[in-house]
């Protein structure tokens, strides 16, 4: 009976390894076919053939190219790092993203009280409400309500709910004193989603190209990949304060041109992340007119519009400037960016954000809201958050004084440490970091000595990854590589915040300051 037994054990181990013999085998066939794919794809025809690739389980090797090749640094390898070491029990100061309230900030009151009342409109049947929140929270939340069948907790039209997009064309209207139509606005999560569509849409293959500043936000890189387009570098004088010659885009354009690719649209941050420029109403005027010219779309990331510091700077949206430049530029379409997620009021997690077309005809607008209907609609908190980031209290409004009040303080407060940042930086020995104009960050050029770009090497690091990982150990304080938003060959960089908070800043710069001095003698 042992003996049955052992044998019946032997022969079904047996058939399991037979079985997984073949499977590995297949995955292997599999896995050769993609390769050829890639390499041959005249042999594509022959595949077809065969009946294609077969099927099998997700790994890896069977997933989409796209996404295993799309790379975000700002949440990439060194956050990652960041993450295990606060799991151990180290204390990470995050300077990695623009993240205000997980630093410490405070959100802007009337906002979140409105919030409160549209999430809870119980409260508002209250015979004390009027105790609890001021008058003009009260009348905006039953204003929303009113044109919200089923609350916040029911879908909204997929643009976004009409009286929000009302009151962004208002705010579109009052800040650049040209009329903006509510059907033109598309309210999404964030500006990123909004950033996803227009890739969608225009990204018809790898032939079609988007020219992009580097350094750059990788969210544009990212999508480019993602969506199966190519990148069309043009670079940032960082000798000139980051500033955007239309020289060097005349020669991205030409190299892309030459090298086959239809170019679509120019992407535009301004103020710029991760450089903080802020661009001059003369070179807005330019990159419009070059736009028209090449007949190129101008996507405006503007999503630090609130964001400026530099004595002499002022934000102009390009929607503005165009309006201005007369009907000789009609012809030019612009899709600008804004979100809740940065400014003076720094709600990320309330993904809001809108994106607005202009010179777009009703059929492509028709194509935006197709792809808004596939995810059905944003979410509606911050649907509201970003309706009143555009238009919030006025004069005159129960809430304007605190309103303002808070504003500016928290401005004020960016604008000093900007400065703080960015003048212990410069101190450091090998770093130069132009003036934080806008924005969020600073980003300095590092001189790294030989030896520790040779140290890099020999971990198969970036040097630039080298030296964020080794202040992050030493330090707690985790930031971006330069390489994660693109730089000039020869190069390296690093992104930081300065969104920690004030009381925080000056333990922050003696630790970067003792870690740099021993780096740099370790190494030197």
């Amino acid at each position: 009976m042992e003996n049955q037994r052992g044998d019946f054990l032997w022969r079904r181990r047996s058939v399991i390894r037979n079985h997984l013999e073949i499977l590995a085998a297949a995955h292997d066939v599999a896995r050769e076919r993609r390769r050829r794919r890639r390499d041959e794809p005249e042999d594509d025809d022959e595949d077809d053939e065969e009946g294609g690739e077969d099927t099998m389980t997700l790994t890896v090797d069977t997933a989409n190219d796209n996404v295993v090749k799309t790379q975000y640094a700002v949440r990439g390898e060194i956050v990652q790092i960041a993450a295990q070491l606060a799991s151990e029990g180290k204390k990470i100061i995050y300077c990695n993203i623009g993240n205000p309230q997980s630093l410490g900030q405070k959100p802007i009151t009337f906002f979140r009280q409105v919030l409160a009342l549209c999430d809870c409109p119980t409260l508002l049947e209250s015979p004390d409400v009027e105790k609890l929140f001021p008058t003009d929270a009260i009348a905006r939340a039953r204003a929303v309500l009113s044109a919200c069948p089923g609350g916040t907790g029911a879908y909204s039209q997929s643009k976004g709910i009409q009286i929000c997009r009302e009151a962004i064309a208002r705010g579109i209207e009052r800040r650049d004193g040209f009329p903006s139509d509510p059907n033109s606005i598309f309210i999404t999560d964030g500006a990123s989603p909004g950033v996803h569509m227009c890739m969608k849409v225009l990204l018809r293959n790898e032939g079609d190209a988007i020219l992009t500043p580097i350094p750059q936000y990788p969210l544009y890189s990212a999508t480019l990949t993602l969506y199966g387009g190519s990148l069309a570098p043009y670079y940032l004088d960082e000798a000139k304060s980051w500033s955007m010659g239309v020289e060097e885009l005349t020669a991205s354009i030409k190299k892309a041109r030459d090298a086959g690719k239809t170019v679509r649209a120019l992407v535009v941050i301004n103020p710029g992340n991760p450089t903080g420029q802020v661009l001059s109403l003369e070179n807005q005027k330019q990159i419009i007119d070059f736009c028209n010219r090449e007949g190129l779309i101008l996507l405006a990331d503007e999503v630090y519009q609130d964001n400026i510091y530099a004595e002499g700077k002022e934000f102009n949206s390009f929607k503005k400037v165009l309006k201005s430049m007369g009907d000789e530029y009609s012809s030019v379409q612009l899709v600008s960016f804004q979100s809740t997620s940065k400014g003076f009021y720094g709600e990320c997690g309330r993904r809001g954000g809108y994106m607005e077309m202009v010179g777009f005809d009703s059929d492509v607008g028709s194509l935006m809201n197709k792809i808004a209907s596939v995810n059905l609609c944003s979410n509606t908190a911050g649907q509201i958050l970003m309706s009143m980031v555009m238009d919030p209290p006025k004069e005159g409004d129960p809430s304007y004084g605190k309103y303002i009040e808070e504003r500016d303080a928290i401005l004020s407060s960016l604008k000093r440490r900007a400065k703080l940042i960015v003048n212990c930086l410069n101190k450091l020995e090998g770093v130069s970091c132009n003036e934080a104009e806008g924005a969020m960050y600073a980003f300095p050029s590092i001189t790294l000595p030989p030896k520790a770009v040779q140290a890099a090497e020999a971990l198969g690091k970036k040097p630039d990854v080298f030296y964020c990982i080794e202040l992050l150990k030493k330090t707690g304080v985790c930031v971006v590589a330069g390489s994660g938003f693109g730089q000039k060959e020869g190069t390296f960089h690093f992104r930081t915040t300065f969104l920690p908070s004030e009381e925080d800043f000056p333990t922050i710069v003696k630790g970067l300051t003792e870690f740099h001095e021993e780096f740099m003698k370790k190494y030197s």
